[in-house]
């Protein structure tokens, strides 16, 4: 379909919305906007049928609120690079407007695009929408990016942050029909065996409100409890831009304005692992070889292990240690795990199977609905003690410790592991300490550890000692 010119291409990617979108309000200021989704072949080999369910229920979403306003998402099965300069000419555009992500593969992927669009003579522009303050913006004293989150905190609690954008007028849409939406089978993938949660923005918002009308007042002290609703679940929604992080902004300071004492500093305290996120982020920008490599330099190379018959049980969740395999089965039940369980076990996995924290990150990669670049990445080389702020690397997370700790009552563990349902929380959390014959009595279906983590603490120590030249 063609048309006369004076049209601008708004390339959505992980910004599934209108309303809080700078680069689609930016597109929509003066022309006519042709709104596009491109289904790249590159990222979907990496993405899990659950994020991709979720993503097309999301894109089904967006692509409502444009037909309600008398206008189509236009979609595309090429590779970004083929597409985008296609549909230019198809819908004869003059402006293509996109908002900037912050991977290596989404800087060379917008790199070569936009190449292809000014040999052509088509004005491009990119816009900072992803996150509150973009990264290059927080610098420490000498000009670098922050390695430390504690000091990278501190100035962005203290800087002001843009409201969010209104959503574009009807009128500054263009009158386009698009092709249907591919389902699953068409992209390659079965239907998800996670329970994966809807993906309308209405749901999102629902989740927000959820969040903010009381779970938030008790955040400090729930959100590290499994079994507690203490969390917001609203990554994914983050993830795939189903909320804006303006608008997710602004509704936190507005009730931390209407709380006072300790529910300010619940709400601070929330804001904080916004400010993770935009941590990770700006790392990953200044480092995006992060992605394979150690943020961390080391003497020696780290002695990682080659187990994988451990990886796979790891992976099951059949170690034989009940909160990590807790963890694992959340993840495959629901494409999701609580955070205080991602560090869990991503610190089982890499000090005490000492396996390379990369395998573990392409895991949660592959399951993950809300999978984030940064975020993953980040976490992952914050639990091998190889990246940036990362937990020191003797300082080893004791897996019954944390069960006890964080799921006293083994709400959580029974819930996701099904051998140990009608289990008392004593014998569960002393399941490591008990002899073979009692194991088999109360559980008889659920494994014995795999390994014993007082040996594999101090090797994993001796380990990171040696890399760290200190032997």
């Amino acid at each position: 379909m063609t048309s006369s010119g004076g049209r601008t291409l708004f390339w959505h990617r992980r910004d599934l919305r209108i309303v809080d979108n700078r680069g689609l309000r930016r597109a929509a200021a003066s022309e006519r906007v042709v709104p596009v989704f491109c289904f790249d072949d590159r990222l979907l080999q990496y993405a899990g049928t659950g994020r991709v369910a979720f993503m097309l229920e999301a894109l089904a979403d967006l692509r409502s609120r444009y037909q309600s306003m008398g206008s189509d998402l236009v979609v595309a099965r090429e590779s970004p690079d083929e597409a985008i300069p296609r549909l230019v000419e198809e819908y004869d555009i003059d402006r293509v407007v996109w908002n900037e992500d912050y991977s290596r593969y989404a800087r060379e992927r917008d790199e070569t695009v936009e190449d292809a669009l000014l040999s052509e003579g088509i004005d491009v522009e990119w816009v900072q929408n992803h996150v509150l303050h973009e990264p290059g913006t927080i610098l420490t004293s000498d000009g670098t990016p922050y390695s430390v989150f504690s000091y990278y905190w501190k100035k962005w609690e203290d800087r002001e942050s843009d409201e969010p954008v209104e959503a574009p007028d009807a009128d500054s849409l263009a009158s386009v029909e698009g092709e249907p939406l591919p389902t699953l089978s068409d992209l390659g993938f079965d239907e998800p065996a996670a329970a994966v949660l809807p993906g309308r923005r209405a749901d999102a918002i629902d989740r927000l409100e959820a969040f903010l009308d009381g779970p938030v007042f008790a955040y400090s002290d729930r959100r590290d409890v499994p079994a507690a609703a203490g969390t917001s679940r609203l990554s994914q929604d983050l993830k795939f831009g189903l909320l804006g992080i303006r608008e997710v902004y602004e509704r936190t300071e507005s009730v931390a304005a209407e709380g006072a004492g300790d529910d300010a500093e619940n709400v601070r305290e929330f804001q904080r692992q916004l400010a993770w996120r935009e941590f990770y982020t700006q790392v990953l920008d200044a480092r995006p070889g992060m992605v394979t490599e150690n943020f961390s330099s080391f003497a020696n190379p780290i002695e990682w292990r080659t187990a994988p018959d451990e990886l796979a049980a790891w992976k099951r969740g059949e170690t034989g240690y009940p909160i990590v395999d807790a963890g694992m089965r959340q993840l495959l039940a629901e494409g999701y795990m609580h955070n205080r369980l991602r560090m869990i076990v991503a610190s089982f996995l890499t000090k005490d199977l000492l396996v390379d924290w990369r395998e573990g990150y392409r895991w949660f990669r592959d399951r993950l609905v809300d999978h984030d670049t940064a975020n993953d990445v980040g976490g992952w080389q914050w639990a091998a003690s190889t990246g940036p702020s990362a937990q020191p690397y003797f300082r080893i997370f004791n897996p019954t410790t944390q069960g006890k700790r964080y799921d006293p009552d083994a709400e959580y563990v029974r819930d996701y592991v099904a051998e140990l349902e009608d289990v008392s929380p004593k014998m569960i959390h002393s399941w490591v300490d008990l002899d073979p014959e009692t194991r088999r009595n109360v559980a008889p279906d659920y494994p014995a550890p795999i390994v014993d983590h007082g040996a594999r603490r101090e090797a994993a120590i001796a380990t990171f000692e040696r890399a760290r030249g200190n032997d």
